[in-house]
């Protein structure tokens, strides 16, 4: 069964040269999961963070760091092609956040990537992710919300329409990500990381009227004291535009060994 499921995701991946947007992956069911773990930051936590890497010796892009999937991934939506979106809100509240992630080839003096799959996925405002039914996480069984996957273009960029993640206890707010390129039809992922947020613009999110009522993140002050980011977060905080009370724009290089 292992085999088969690898080799149905070999063939799916490898239509995305071929078909482009339309089609990329091939329909299957969401999977809910009612077991993830009821202790979201130890389960998160239990990857160590690889450390960050020098600039390339051939340009000026790095190598983005490694970090845990955490609790949440939701992997079988890599086999349904609804996920192949830009916009990913559902309908769900927020502060408008247009993400755009630029992926690089470190090994290539920082050339662009193109036709690498990029999947994300974050909380909503309230600190729940799709997917999953657990006490802490509560329930969400079979929804898709705040997840989706673009293709990158000639410039090595895709862009997600989402809002702004709240946050849950234990860690600092971000959005995961992983990019699977063309050529690695394994199943693997060829980066799994994740991005951040300078402090400033989040404490004024978390003032505006639709985030108010949760409040600040009292659990986690600083990057130092986030399990995932303690070892240094300088190359996955996004550069941030905007309003924080009406939308903002977040933008992050993410430099891969292609």
């Amino acid at each position: 069964m292992k085999d088969e499921k690898f080799n149905n995701r070999r063939q799916a991946m490898g239509r995305i040269g071929a078909f482009g947007m339309t089609g990329l992956f091939g329909f299957g069911s969401p999977s809910a999961a009612s077991g993830a773990s009821s202790a979201v930051g130890k389960a998160e936590n239990t990857a160590t963070p690889a450390a960050p890497m020098p600039a390339s010796a051939a340009g000026s892009c790095i190598l983005i760091p490694s970090e845990t999937a955490g609790p949440y991934p939701l992997l079988a939506l890599l086999g349904n092609s609804a996920m192949v979106r830009k916009d990913i809100r559902e309908g769900k509240a927020g502060i408008p956040l247009t993400l755009v992630l630029k992926v690089q080839d470190v090994n290539r003096a920082c050339r662009p990537i193109t036709n690498a799959a990029v999947y994300i996925w974050h909380c909503d405002k309230d600190g729940g992710y799709s997917g999953y039914s657990n006490p802490d996480n509560g329930s969400h069984a079979g929804e898709t919300y705040l997840r989706g996957i673009q293709l990158s273009d000639a410039n090595g960029e895709v862009s997600f329409t989402t809002i702004f993640p709240g946050w849950y206890q234990g860690r600092i707010t971000h959005i995961h990500f992983q990019i699977y390129l063309n050529d690695n039809l394994d199943a693997r992922a060829t980066a799994t990381s994740q991005l951040a947020f300078p402090q400033k613009i989040t404490r004024a999110v978390y003032d505006t009227p639709l985030y108010r009522n949760r409040g600040q993140n009292t659990t986690v002050a600083d990057f130092s004291e986030d399990g995932i980011f303690s070892d240094g977060a300088a190359y996955q905080i996004a550069a941030v535009s905007g309003d924080p009370a009406q939308s903002l724009r977040a933008t992050l290089t993410v430099g891969i060994s292609g």
